[in-house]
């Protein structure tokens, strides 16, 4: 992990293949670094048509990030991609410093943010499942352990005793999991059985999702004791990890529960999406998904974080499931300027901060949620009140008659 204000070079690579805007390449891999408490004194990227094996962005780059680091003071270089085990340990000879990688990175990002159990829990597994991969070639270290006289022979290797501990511990983790899962299933069986609609907030992260569940609530209510606190919500990215539910109200009465996600990321570590499966799990069970992006940055960087996200989406098979599109921060954006003329993107503009739309976006909910439900007449006798409170409290009702005989 990253020291606090450590000085740090970041590398990057473009190449053929590369997806998403190349300008400012690495000023996400920055905020990252800032995230994790380093400083950046240095940005340096590399154009190549394909990936070096050895050392990613080339030996002769290498020496020159070599010679810039020796020279600004710097003890680490993060690396704008996954290395592999030989390529990190190419780079860490020739280099002299440390090195980390995207991955590796965004791992300690989330070990500082994770506050609950089951976040802990989860960060843990990813870091274990990344360690377990990059355990080979280790050097000298790793050779064979050998036993003494009167011993039954060669003892294990070093390499075969940190996979076993460290399969043992993630064997261990998963089975925590697993019992914080059924309470997370106990707790949405609760929820379901109210037959309350529910929605979740998706988007990249620091799109401002937190602080719109936020606003949201507290432009329905204002908080009382006993009721949950708000959202954390912060500037730095991945500022929360945990999933939190709160209740709101739409404009005709009927409440809704709405569900704050963890951010997605371009170039999101599989040991991630696998760790935080059981929390992303929760936008499987919403009958509306509330896209949050962020208008303020330039289109093209839109676009490639809505792709990203889109693609997340697909891999929890909800792609196909309704979708709001939402822009926050509105504030920042001034109302009938050509900024807010997005192309090839129709949306709500929201402002958490002066409360703009909110209420439009509400009452968009509403839409969408009544229009999926089907609608049905419902004969009560006059003895089954609580059928009818029932039916008031997860329903919109259209039109009520008695008919003079009890029912």
């Amino acid at each position: 992990m990253l020291r606090q204000s450590e000085k740090v070079i970041l590398a990057g690579l473009i190449t053929s293949a590369t997806q998403g805007p190349s300008d400012n390449a690495l000023d996400e891999l920055e905020n990252l670094v800032i995230s994790a408490g380093g400083a950046v004194a240095e940005k340096i990227l590399q154009k190549r048509r394909t990936r070096d094996p050895a050392f990613l962005i080339g030996k002769g780059k290498a020496l020159e990030i070599a010679d810039i680091a020796s020279r600004s003071g710097s003890h680490c270089v993060v690396f704008d991609e996954e290395l592999s085990s030989t390529q990190q340990r190419n780079l860490e000879n020739l280099l002299g410093t440390k090195v980390i990688d995207r991955t590796r990175l965004i791992l300690d990002v989330f070990a500082k943010r994770a506050k609950t159990r089951e976040g802990m829990l989860q960060v843990e597994l990813a870091q274990h499942s990344y360690l377990l991969s990059r355990l080979t070639g280790r050097g000298r270290e790793m050779s064979q352990q050998w036993g003494g006289i009167g011993t039954r022979g060669p003892g294990e290797r070093a390499l075969e005793y940190d996979r076993r501990r460290i399969r043992t511990r993630i064997q261990h983790i998963k089975n925590d999991l697993d019992r914080v899962r059924l309470e997370r299933e106990v707790q949405r069986a609760k929820r379901l059985k109210e037959g309350v609609a529910q929605a979740a907030i998706v988007g990249y992260t620091n799109a401002g999702k937190s602080s719109l569940l936020n606003a949201l609530v507290a432009s329905k209510r204002s908080s009382s004791a006993g009721e949950p606190g708000p959202a954390w919500a912060d500037e730095r990215l991945f500022a929360t990890l945990d999933t939190m539910t709160r209740r709101v109200y739409l404009p005709c009465g009927l409440p809704i529960l709405l569900t704050d996600t963890v951010g997605f990321i371009s170039k999101l570590p599989t040991h991630l999406v696998t760790s935080f499966r059981a929390t992303l799990e929760e936008i499987r069970w919403a009958d509306l998904l509330i896209h949050v992006s962020d208008p303020a940055c330039p289109d093209e960087i839109r676009i490639h974080r809505n792709a990203e996200v889109n693609k997340i989406l697909k891999s929890l098979e909800v792609n196909d499931y309704p979708q709001l599109q939402v822009f926050s921060k509105a504030d920042l954006v001034p109302a009938g300027s050509n900024e807010r003329l997005i192309p090839g993107a129709s949306g709500l503009w929201v402002s958490c901060k002066t409360g703009e739309g909110l209420d439009k976006l509400l009452a968009a909910i509403e839409k969408r949620l009544l229009a999926s439900w089907g609608r049905a007449e419902i004969k009560i006798s006059a003895h089954q009140g609580h059928l009818l409170a029932l039916v008031y409290k997860v329903s919109k009702v259209l039109n009520f008659r008695a008919d003079g005989k009890g029912g």
